[in-house]
């Protein structure tokens, strides 16, 4: 009796874990592009269960794109030493991304340049991001 117990904990636990494994994919990013923006930020949204960067980028006819830049969920930035107050609204910044393969305004953050100098990078892929 206590084998199937163990069993059933077993199994009930890989099959909670399944849709949480599932939900994060980066596959929408060309990873074999990288992109270079310079912009202002616009907000800097620390939410779960990925924090995104709204950069206003100048386009070529003089106006302004807004480019929706994902990075990995809070805990993860949380222990490369970000913060919510890390980047704020009407920062200039560079930002290094793996853009959307679909060509929208958007991609995966990498790395960046803020008004006091480099920004954390990304912390490595890992569970939960």
């Amino acid at each position: 009796m206590r084998k199937l117990n163990y069993l059933l904990v077993f199994i009930v636990a890989m099959l909670a874990a399944t849709p949480a494994l599932a939900h994060h994919s980066f596959t929408m990013f060309d990873q074999s592009k990288k992109v270079t923006l310079q912009g202002t930020v616009k907000e800097f949204l620390w939410t779960n269960p990925h924090v995104f960067i709204q950069l206003l980028v100048k386009n070529e006819q003089g106006g302004e794109d807004e480019w929706s830049i994902e990075m990995t969920s809070p805990e993860h930035l949380a222990r490369a030493g970000w913060r919510p107050g890390t980047l704020k609204a009407g920062e200039k910044v560079t930002i290094v991304i793996h853009p959307l393969h679909n060509s929208q305004k958007g991609g995966e953050y990498l790395s960046g340049t803020g008004p006091n100098g480099p920004l954390l990078g990304a912390p490595p892929p890992g569970p939960g991001r």
